[in-house]
């Protein structure tokens, strides 16, 4: 696509939109960032716009923004249906995504994930086997570095593994990634995808553009993306955790296989609970589909310890196991965690909920949980969800907590931070909270040994 010397509206301010105005500079493009808000945590995106002498408005998108405008490139949290963008595609202005437009100067294998949950470990662990293969390889996409700023890298890296939302695939055109998976569809963003079935085409259409050399690797223990139909040219690849696959990995008790080939054992990962070895079958059968050496595959596998705050292993006092799963902000993700676990857990819970029932967790708690502690805004309604069926106790703090919780658990037992609630009536973030926990965590451990 030739944008030299044509205006190209990027509609929505942040992190990507400035990295992408770097990437149309250097294409000679001539790029305008509208965006509908104005707060102050856009100032730092107004300065380095200034700084690159490219003209931006905030408090809403004017007229001005789109006339004359070639292309217009969405940020993925904006609709394409909003109106100023219908009016542009009208006039004649094409509409893509970030993600279709960046892909257009990629010179690197892209190694593509999308899916519901399990996105962020498994393109973090794709990450480590790549690099663990001895390959420089980058991690872009819907994550800390955009899309745009990993195809602008000198020299180009031979491998680029992206983490890709709906939302960027729902405006891609050629976008064709070497390696793509869809780990797995449950309702999510249906105001934007009307249905779970638009949600899922949506997801599907990571796949759309492979052809000869390409590989389309399938979940088959999802009925969404076992349902999905990769174009006939690329190679098909498939895992599951619960039926034999012949061509991809599946699991058999504690063995990984390759059709009737023991490749691996569930002992090779650090990850705890199946929906982690659902991510660990994904980004193993990707790839052995794409020839890497395995033996540095495993190698690699055996010292990823996971995602920060994603049920994170911090620390083992004492035979307890201290593990840092800030990021579980909802039931869900809670649910999730109270899984991954066969051992008795004392739960730190709490914080600003969102309003949930918990007390639909109320089997999984006392199958799993013989001790809660409590902090936060939310400590009276889960006392009232829970406090019939196990032992619970308030904190003032999370090193209150983190005390609590060691003296109820024991050797063999398992101290678990994960909230289920947001985190701001106590830290500025998740992030902020895990770090807490973790600090608090070492104190105790540095106490306990001296």
């Amino acid at each position: 696509m030739d944008v030299r010397g044509k205006k190209v509206t990027l509609v929505g301010m942040g992190r990507t939109s400035v990295s992408l105005v770097k990437l149309l500079l250097r294409e000679g493009a001539e790029p305008f960032v509208t965006e509908a808000s104005n707060t102050p945590a856009l100032e730092a995106f107004k300065k380095e716009l200034d700084s690159l002498g490219v003209s931006h408005e905030c408090g809403g998108h004017s007229d001005e923004a789109f006339r004359n405008a070639s292309l217009v490139v969405p940020s993925p949290g904006v609709p394409p249906s909003l109106e100023p963008i219908k009016r542009a595609r009208e006039s004649g202005a094409d509409v893509i995504s970030e993600l279709e437009f960046s892909s257009q100067y990629c010179r690197s294998r892209t190694l593509a994930v999308t899916g519901t949950n399990g996105k962020t470990t498994t393109t973090e662990l794709l990450r480590c086997l790549v690099a663990a293969c001895g390959h420089e390889v980058i991690l872009a996409g819907n994550n800390s570095i955009p899309f745009s700023t990993a195809v602008m890298a000198e020299p180009a890296p031979p491998f680029i593994v992206l983490e890709i939302s709906s939302y960027q695939l729902e405006l891609i055109r050629t976008f064709r990634p070497w390696i793509a998976t869809v780990l797995n569809v449950t309702p999510d963003h249906l105001a934007r995808h009307g249905t779970i079935e638009g949600y899922a085409a949506a997801k599907a259409r990571i796949f759309e553009n492979q052809t000869h050399g390409d590989f389309a690797v399938l979940n088959l223990d999802d009925p969404y993306t076992r349902a999905m139909t990769p174009p006939a040219d690329a190679t098909l690849w498939q895992y599951s955790l619960n039926e034999k696959v012949n061509r991809g990995l599946w699991l058999e008790g504690a063995k990984i296989s390759l059709g009737d080939l023991y490749v691996a054992d569930t002992t090779d990962t650090l990850l705890p609970g199946r929906h982690n070895m659902q991510n660990v079958l994904a980004a193993l059968t990707m790839m052995y589909a794409g020839g890497f050496d395995w033996d540095d595959v495993i190698a690699g596998l055996r010292t990823f310890r996971g995602v920060e705050h994603r049920i994170e292993h911090v620390l083992t006092v004492d035979g307890v196991d201290y593990i840092n799963d800030s990021k579980s902000t909802n039931i869900d993700s809670l649910r999730v965690a109270l899984e991954s676990f066969a051992k008795p857990l004392t739960l730190i819970a709490g914080g600003r909920g969102k309003g949930s029932d918990y007390r639909v967790l109320r089997e999984i708690m006392q199958r799993h949980v013989r001790n809660m502690i409590t902090i936060g805004e939310d400590t009276p309604l889960l006392e009232t969800a829970f406090g019939d069926i196990v032992t619970h106790e308030r904190a003032k703090s999370m090193q209150e907590a983190v005390e609590l919780a060691a003296r109820r658990t024991e050797p063999g037992g398992v101290v678990l931070l994960s909230p289920a609630c947001a985190s701001f009536d106590m830290f500025d973030n998740f992030e902020h909270r895990g770090r807490v926990f973790k600090e608090c965590v070492h104190a105790y451990a540095k106490g306990v040994s001296q």
